[in-house]
């Protein structure tokens, strides 16, 4: 086995920990997401991530001095807590498999808006994927089949703030990681704080570990993430992440005994077809 299968290998790996580390998490917060409100569910995340955070960005200190760009790190963390609340309140309310069909829209948006912001120059077969892709987000949301109701409305607005924030942080190509991780979860915390005590709801204590445990998880996967992109190639990554629908069909079956529709299932392999052509087209 060769060096590079080797590495790609290992990344796969991180990759798929990294799912099942954000899938856990999820899980939890959809199991408690309609007790508490979605921005309190936020605040305690971002608490706990920074918590965990502090040590090494202590160690790191010495590259906080060059920072610059402080008005895009402030956009990114003001989209990015728009994004997490509004993923937090839809994972409550939309089955498992949709909110992560939905998201797998991801991709063909960022290519609309980087065309549209960054003057990205995309070819005509690409467009006709995005058009494609778009239809069966529609097709897996299957909204003639029952109103859309506020979690949709709310899984909607996640894609749409987290592609913009996903703009934002290829704009801060070059920023140590370390610097980008801690103003995300700083930044949460700060943001969320002030709405989250407004509308504070108790917080049992048999649940309390367990929602903080969400701030640990999420952190421990964006560890797995990077590690798994350092590892491997984009190429090679890219398929391995449609795993992730897999898995989180499964916990939704297993864990809320949500069984996926027909249309969501057709839906969801549009969306990820149209999502593989872009990335392999790029």
């Amino acid at each position: 086995m060769n060096a590079t299968r080797a590495e790609n290998l290992r990344g796969s790996l991180w990759l798929i920990a990294d799912f099942g580390l954000n899938i856990w998490a999820l899980s939890i917060v959809k199991a408690m997401g309609a007790d508490y409100p979605a921005v309190q569910l936020v605040f305690l995340r971002a608490a706990m991530g920074l918590a965990v955070m502090i040590p090494w960005a202590v160690r790191e200190r010495a590259v906080f001095s060059s920072v610059d760009r402080l008005g895009l790190h402030a956009l990114r963390v003001g989209l990015s807590s728009i994004t997490l609340a509004a993923s937090f309140f839809a994972i409550a309310r939309v089955p498992f498999a949709l909110f992560s069909a939905i998201n797998f829209t991801r991709p063909i948006l960022l290519m609309i808006m980087a065309a549209l912001i960054l003057g990205e120059r995309i070819a005509r077969p690409r467009w006709v994927a995005a058009v494609i892709g778009l239809v069966g987000a529609i097709v897996a949301m299957n909204p003639g089949a029952a109103p859309l109701n506020w979690g949709v409305a709310a899984l909607i607005l996640t894609v749409l703030a987290g592609t913009l924030a996903v703009i934002l942080t290829r704009q801060l190509k070059g920023t140590p990681t370390v610097v980008m991780m801690l103003f995300y979860t700083a930044g949460l915390t700060l943001c969320t704080a002030p709405i989250a005590l407004v509308g504070w709801q108790p917080v049992a204590p048999t649940d309390l570990p367990l929602l903080l445990s969400v701030g640990i998880f999420a952190q421990a996967a964006q560890f797995c993430f990077l590690k798994a992109h350092w590892l491997g190639d984009a190429g090679f990554l890219g398929p391995v992440s449609y795993s992730s629908l897999i898995l989180s069909t499964a916990a939704g079956f297993f864990f809320f005994g949500e069984v996926p529709t027909m249309q969501l299932v057709a839906g969801a392999c549009i969306i990820l077809g149209a999502g593989y052509y872009i990335s392999r087209a790029a």
